[in-house]
Parts: C-alpha cells; sequence; structure tokens
C-alpha cells in the first residue's frame, strides 16, 4: 500500500526534476502560473465562505432552534452530498440562458452561469455538508453551562454565540473547511465545465493537448504543495487548543431557542437552500430527460452503467481488504510505524485526483507499459486514492471490539487467526462494509481518474456526463446524471438509515452512550462517521 501511495508521487518528482534550470525558471515565473495560482486560490477562498455562509446557520438551526422537523433539517443538510459537483454544474448550465429550464418553464431568462461564479455555486453547493456535518457534531457535543455563564453575566444572546460558541466551533470548523479546500483543490469536472482556469484544469490541458509533460508534472507538484499546504496549516492552527470540560457531572443538552418573528427568515432561508441544491437540479434534470427522448441511448446508459460498476465494485472490495489489517495494525499495535502506515493512506486520499493520475501515467509508461490505461490499473488507482473513506469506519469499529475476546479466545485453543475471524470479525464486519460502500460510491462519482486512466473508449456515467455537458448537449447529459444521482442517494439513504436506527447499533456499557444515542435519534439521522486526514 505504502509503495502504491508513494513510488508514483516520487517518479512525479523524478520527471519534474528533469528540466533544464533556465526551462524551469520560464516555467514557473511566466504569467499564467501566477494566474493560475491566483484563480484557484480565490476560488479555494470563495468556496469556503459560501460553505460557511450555508452551513454554519444550517448547523445551528437542526441544533439550537426550536423548530419542527429538525430531522428534516439534517437531512437538508446532508442530501446535497448525492449530486457530484460537476452534475450541479450541468444544472447550473442547463437550467440558465435563452434555452434553459428556468427560461423554458417558467419564463425567467437569466444569463447563462459560468466562469468564477459558475465554479464557485457549484463547488459551494455541493461541498457544504462536509462543513455542516462537522460543525452540528461540534455544536451538539457543547455544554452549555459556559453560555449559561456568559448570559447570567449580562451578555446578549448574540455576544454569547460569538464570544462563546464560535471559539469552541474551530477544531470542527477547521476539519471541515480542510475538506472542501482539498475538494476544491482537486475538482476537474466543474472548472472545466465552467471553463474557469485553475492549477487542475491547466493540467489536463497541458497533458492531454499541449503534451508538455514536464510542465504537466510541475502544474502536479504545485497542486501537491498546496494541498500539503493546507494540511500542515489545519495543523497548525489546532496546535495547543483544548475546549473540553475541566468540572465534573453530566453535560445536559442545551436548551432549544424560540425563534420567533426570526422563525420567518430561517425557513426561508432553508427553502431557497432546498430549492438551488435539490429541487432544481431535478427539475433541470427532469425536463431535459423528457426534452429529447430520442437522443436517450438506452443501450449506452445501460453500458456506462455496467462499466461504472466495473470498476467502482473491485476498487470498493479491494479498499475494504487492505483497511482492514492496516486498522488492525493501528488499534491493536500502534507505534509510530503503524501510524505512519495510516498518514501515508491519507496522503493518497489526499492528493489532487488529477496528480495522482499523471503520477501513475508517468510511472506506469515507464516501468510496466502494458499496465498503462487498462482496467487493472483505474481499479487499482481507484483503491490506492480512496482506501482512506474504508479505513476510518473500519478502524472505529475496531475500537469498540475489545481485545479481551480475542485473549479469551485464544486461551480455549483458537489460532491467532482463528480468533480474529470468529470473534473479532463479526465486530467489524458492519463498519467494513460501511466503509466499502463509501469507497464505492466515490469511484461512481470519480471523474479525473477516470478520465485519464481508463482505458480507450471506457464510458462511464461520470465521463458520459461530462463529455455531453462539456458539447452542451444537455439532453443527452441528463439521464447518465440522474443515474448518477439515484445510486448515490441510495447509498447515503442505507448510511443514514443504518445510522439512525437504534437496533443495529451495538450495545454499549455506558449509560452516558445509550443516552447519547437516543438523543441522536431524537434530533434525527446523524452522518456518517468518516475519518479524513
Amino acid at each position: 500500500m505504502a509503495a502504491g501511495v508513494l513510488i508514483p508521487l516520487v517518479y512525479l518528482v523524478l520527471r519534474a526534476s528533469e528540466a533544464e534550470p533556465a526551462v524551469l525558471r520560464s516555467l514557473l515565473l511566466r504569467e499564467r502560473t501566477l494566474r493560475l495560482l491566483v484563480n484557484t486560490l480565490v476560488l479555494t477562498g470563495g468556496v469556503i465562505v459560501l460553505s460557511t455562509a450555508l452551513a454554519l446557520p444550517m448547523a445551528w438551526l437542526s441544533t439550537r432552534a426550536a423548530l419542527p422537523g429538525r430531522r428534516w433539517i439534517t437531512l437538508l443538510g446532508v442530501l446535497p452530498l448525492t449530486m457530484p459537483a460537476y452534475v450541479m454544474a450541468y444544472v447550473l448550465l442547463a437550467s440558465t440562458g435563452a434555452t434553459g429550464t428556468l427560461a423554458q418553464l417558467f419564463g425567467l431568462l437569466t444569463p447563462r452561469i459560468s466562469g468564477y461564479w459558475g465554479a464557485l455555486i457549484a463547488l459551494g453547493l455541493t461541498t457544504f455538508p462536509y462543513l455542516f456535518l462537522n460543525l452540528r457534531a461540534a455544536l451538539q457535543g457543547l455544554d452549555p453551562a459556559l453560555e449559561e455563564t456568559a448570559q447570567s453575566l449580562g451578555l446578549r444572546p448574540t455576544q454569547v454565540f460569538v464570544r462563546i460558541v464560535l471559539p469552541q466551533l474551530r477544531p470542527a470548523y477547521y476539519a471541515g473547511t480542510l475538506l472542501v479546500t482539498l475538494h476544491v483543490l482537486g475538482d476537474f469536472g466543474v472548472v472545466s465545465l465552467m471553463r474557469f482556469e485553475t492549477f487542475s484544469y491547466a493540467l489536463y490541458v497541458q497533458y492531454s493537448a499541449a503534451y508538455d509533460r514536464i510542465y504537466a508534472a510541475w502544474l502536479a507538484l504545485m497542486v501537491l504543495s498546496l494541498t500539503i499546504g493546507a494540511l500542515v496549516m489545519e495543523a497548525r492552527l489546532l496546535r495547543g487548543l483544548a475546549f473540553h470540560r475541566a468540572g465534573t457531572g453530566a453535560v445536559r443538552p442545551a436548551r432549544r431557542v424560540q425563534l420567533g418573528r426570526m422563525a420567518y427568515p430561517a425557513y426561508a432561508f432553508m427553502g431557497l437552500l432546498l430549492v438551488a441544491s435539490l429541487i432544481l437540479p431535478l427539475i433541470t434534470i427532469g425536463y431535459w430527460v423528457g426534452a429529447d427522448t430520442a437522443a436517450t441511448s438506452w443501450g449506452r446508459l445501460t453500458e456506462a452503467m455496467g462499466r461504472s460498476l466495473m470498476a467502482s465494485a473491485p476498487a470498493a472490495g479491494l479498499a475494504g481488504l487492505l483497511a482492514l489489517p492496516l486498522a488492525y495494525l493501528g488499534v491493536r499495535y500502534p507505534s509510530i510505524w503503524t501510524r505512519g502506515l495510516e498518514r501515508i493512506a491519507y496522503l493518497g486520499y489526499a492528493a489532487p485526483p488529477l496528480a495522482f493520475a499523471l503520477a501513475y501515467v508517468f510511472f506506469s509508461l515507464r516501468t510496466v507499459p502494458v499496465l498503462y490505461q487498462t482496467l487493472a490499473l483505474l481499479v487499482m488507482v481507484y483503491t490506492l486514492h480512496f482506501m482512506a473513506e474504508a479505513l476510518g469506519p473500519v478502524r472505529s469499529a475496531l475500537y469498540q471490539a475489545s481485545p479481551r475476546l480475542e485473549e479469551a479466545a485464544r486461551s480455549l485453543g483458537r489460532s491467532p487467526l482463528q480468533a480474529f475471524f470468529e470473534v473479532t470479525f463479526p465486530l467489524v464486519r458492519r463498519g467494513l462494509l460501511a466503509g466499502s460502500a463509501l469507497v464505492f460510491l466515490s469511484a461512481m462519482k470519480e471523474l479525473p481518474l477516470t478520465f485519464i486512466l481508463s482505458p480507450p473508449g471506457f464510458q462511464t456515467l461520470a465521463v458520459s456526463v461530462w463529455s455531453s455537458t462539456s458539447e452542451a448537449v444537455f439532453s443527452v447529459a441528463a439521464p447518465y446524471a440522474l443515474v448518477l444521482i439515484l445510486c448515490s442517494a441510495a447509498f447515503v439513504g442505507l448510511l443514514l438509515k443504518d445510522q439512525a436506527d437504534p437496533s443495529k447499533r451495538p450495545s454499549q456499557p455506558s449509560k452516558a452512550r445509550h443516552r447519547s444515542a437516543r438523543e441522536a435519534d431524537q434530533d434525527g439521522p446523524s452522518a456518517v462517521a468518516m475519518e479524513h486526514p
């Protein structure tokens, strides 16, 4: 696993170092490179601001406001995860302009959204759930005693929120913004459809059209540098933070706030978000599916679905198989070496997909040319890139499986392998299935890795949506987008149902854990537990 992640990245560095010093200076100091850096940073900052403006009010409304239907508020914050970012870009392009859905169905003539603003809206609407889930979990875990003390000292509710609540949300906010940053830095589908040049878009153009592989390698290293910089910054911002309770006693749930007249703006905000993130996409896709039924080739749709399954299903199984021993080593035998292996797995996940794909292009062409552009290579890269998503649920399940059970089985004559499969494996099987399902869902929606590494003519659902949208053939792209959304919604729904069903949770000896589980069930389905770098 470590070799699969590290060797291609090292080879990418070696390939970039082939440039002559004069050529390298001209590559790095050219005006276009500076423009790409500015565009990438401005887009990342804009998406973080938009995601915060959407996620923070939603998290507060779902945990602190006395509103009916709180579980529906939570679902509204989670369901946009079912929408791939490039599908949202398709929706924005297909719904605006003179021939868009808004003009055809409602008579609303709007300019076609593209460029920076199109990329900002598409990425903001599809990445804010990552920030929402982190902030919601943090708000649920806050001790309300600090807020009550501040109010007793004369602070108004707004001052309490700004001076007491917001500082305690910093760890969750940093974790959420890190995920948003990684998604924006690695995005290719949205910026290419919106024609907004960032490092990822320029990397694809340089590799596929200009054939300047050295400049493409340096662009990939620049994207990797930004990713590593985001990881280091998040770690430095978290250094020294401590928000745990110093006193004794149980943590009480916070009292729900009566909004009064402010309930109307809250419902309006949630209604606008519902329309923008869910209703408009479904209406737009449904309209273009029915607009030209003759343009829909059901045979090609079935073939694309089959090819997506051919690549995603083996990757999900392999990721689970690799994550199981890796998580077992990290939990049962913690050391600097096992922690290092886990960090390498997260490095494969944090690496921008286009940079990771380009590293494998260079590596396979030089070492194993027969592997280049084969299904086996695509499955292997899927596995290494998304394995961290399977690692989190498996590790969480192992933490809940007591090692004393294995010791008891060993004392009864079982071998270490028999003790693991007879005693521990049944306890972690649900986490293994959840992690594999997350990998399967991510691989189904993956675009950059598929576009660069898939065999010639290997059209998956994601590639079909992107290629048809880039040619403005919206009626052809609509069925593929609809199938992608339905698959994503089905998997997210199953995972949320499993998390919300108390009968499926493992029994816990602690009364406090039973109480927190009941409170979470009353608030609605909780987020799927996923660990990220």
